[in-house]
């Protein structure tokens, strides 16, 4: 992948990535533009993987699984990774449009500091929560899997390997976006815990991640939906003061 430069990529990204075919989608990530990038092909391999995960939800509805519960719970799941794809296609859009924002604080030398802090963690927010929804989500798919259709678990499995990907992907361009040393060593346990879950399904019929890892990443998932990105937002902006 080209590296970004300031001076020379600008801002063409035609359209919604939403709205774009898949093989429009891989033409214009291959082309020489700024978006989209590596936070949307991030983005958009994670909401990949929630559908394979949701696939796998859909198929565990026979009568056995209606019988002991995981019908239900698969359906829920399934809502859950759905409402998730969705979510990551809109998360692929606002990075083109963080960085476009992003590339006016390089030659706009009449921004305001609060106005360029703003969107500065804007920028941060988007790849951030690509990592920590996807970190949820691969956890959540892990915990389903064992009582997944076992002709299906396998799909299960690709979609906690696609997110886990993505969540490394996403983490890359964090990085670009010089987040604080503490903000990096909480992403980065929140990739390790997704690579114990990873590596908990290779080579295994079935998959049996850590129960202690599980409700590390329960406890994590619960404090996101409360306290959201906006909060994250919030503290960038408190940090960069």
């Amino acid at each position: 992948m080209c590296p970004r430069s300031k001076s020379t990529r600008k801002n063409t990204m035609p359209g919604s990535l939403r709205d774009s075919s898949l093989q429009g989608l891989v033409s214009a990530l291959a082309e020489k533009q700024p978006t989209p990038g590596g936070g949307a092909a991030a983005a958009i391999a994670a909401a990949i993987g929630d559908a394979a995960g949701a696939m796998a939800c859909a198929y565990t509805q026979r009568k056995k699984d209606k019988e002991s519960g995981a019908a239900a719970k698969a359906l829920v799941l399934r809502s859950a990774l759905c409402d998730a794809a969705a979510r990551e296609l809109v998360a692929a859009d606002e990075d083109a449009e963080a960085y476009a924002a992003l590339q006016t604080t390089w030659t706009d030398k009449t921004l305001p500091a609060q106005a360029k802090a703003q969107i500065e963690a804007s920028a941060l927010a988007v790849p951030t929560g690509v990592v920590e929804r996807c970190h949820e989500k691969a956890a959540s798919i892990a915990a389903f899997a064992p009582s997944c259709n076992p002709n299906i678990v396998s799909d299960a499995k690709v979609g906690v390997h696609l997110l886990a990907g993505a969540a490394r992907a996403a983490y890359q361009t964090v990085l670009v976006n010089s987040p604080p040393d503490a903000e990096k060593a909480r992403l980065r346990q929140l990739l390790s815990e997704l690579d114990a879950l990873d590596a908990s399904l290779l080579g295994s019929p079935s998959v049996r991640a850590p129960s202690k890892l599980l409700a590390r990443i329960d406890v994590r998932a619960k404090m996101l939906a409360a306290f959201g990105l906006g909060g994250l937002v919030g503290i960038m902006l408190m940090r960069s003061k």
